[in-house]
């Protein structure tokens, strides 16, 4: 799914060509998405607002809007947003939103699981309220990151997953962050030592800024505004790699559930006990 990395590629990409512009209205193929206001509502209400920023909180990007309101999008498992893409056969769109210099942003989303949201005041959105610090804010530091942790009883990589712990990181690059901390997924985040989880912040922030500076990984649905895929899934070393040989040992990559989400590490180098 879109990650802190895919999302903050969104951003980047779009900032040069939205802001300031005006939307002029909408279509909504699949009404569903809209959370809030009613879709009928929230159709009336965008036309006519200006995008005066273009930010992100963890896994939604939210556009800050001349009246003060928030737009805001989350992508769900697959999403996408696609600027005036050429071929739009097949892609699943489920909104258009029209802006006064003739572009047009395209929500794709093949699994309908993403949301949109129109808001006043958006830390009163408890999606948005509940999140944790940001995983690449410099405010949070590898103290207050162990700290936080060794709270939790809960395996590392399910801790890594709550938003409300740390907000931005999912399920590819917690597998990626593991795997170079050298720390095995099932293990109790309060098992495990200082150095571990303080290993393990560093490299969350050096696998999130190196799969930003590839525009974020294209598993499968994931593309950039121009509709070009990333590049982060080439210089993955376990994500998505099952059965495939450890790039440290060459021990087969091996996958397991956690807490209903598939985990791949190695099971040499990144030993349970």
């Amino acid at each position: 799914m879109p990650e802190l990395p895919e999302v903050e590629t969104i951003r980047r990409d779009l900032s040069a060509s939205i802001l300031g512009k005006t939307f002029v209205g909408v279509t909504l193929n699949w009404p569903r998405m809209v959370q809030i206001p009613s879709p009928q509502a929230f159709e009336q209400l965008l036309k006519g607002k200006t995008i005066a920023g273009l930010d992100r909180r963890g896994k939604y990007l939210i556009f800050r809007l001349s009246s003060g309101e928030s737009l805001i999008l989350h992508f769900g498992m697959s999403g996408s947003l696609l600027l005036n893409p050429q071929n739009q056969a097949n892609l699943h769109i489920r909104a258009i939103f029209r802006l006064d210099d003739g572009s047009r942003l395209y929500l794709r989303d093949p699994r309908k699981l993403g949301g949109i949201w129109l808001v006043e005041d958006e830390n009163r959105l408890d999606r948005i309220s509940r999140l944790g610090p940001e995983a690449l804010d410099p405010r949070l530091t590898a103290e207050a990151f162990v700290s936080g942790a060794k709270g939790h009883s809960a395996p590392i990589k399910a801790v890594l997953l709550d938003q409300s712990f740390i907000a931005g990181v999912g399920n590819m690059y917690a597998d990626e962050a593991l795997f170079a901390a050298r720390i095995h997924p099932t293990r109790r985040a309060n098992s495990l030592s200082d150095e571990e989880l303080t290993r393990l912040f560093h490299q969350i922030r050096r696998i999130l800024e190196a799969a930003i500076d590839c525009c974020g990984a294209s598993i499968s649905d994931y593309r950039r505004p121009d509709g070009q895929p990333g590049t982060a899934q080439f210089v993955f070393k376990v994500a998505h790699r099952l059965s495939e040989p450890c790039p440290a040992c060459a021990t087969p990559i091996e996958r397991i559930p956690i807490r209903q989400r598939g985990s791949y590490f190695c099971p040499n180098c990144q030993h349970k006990s």
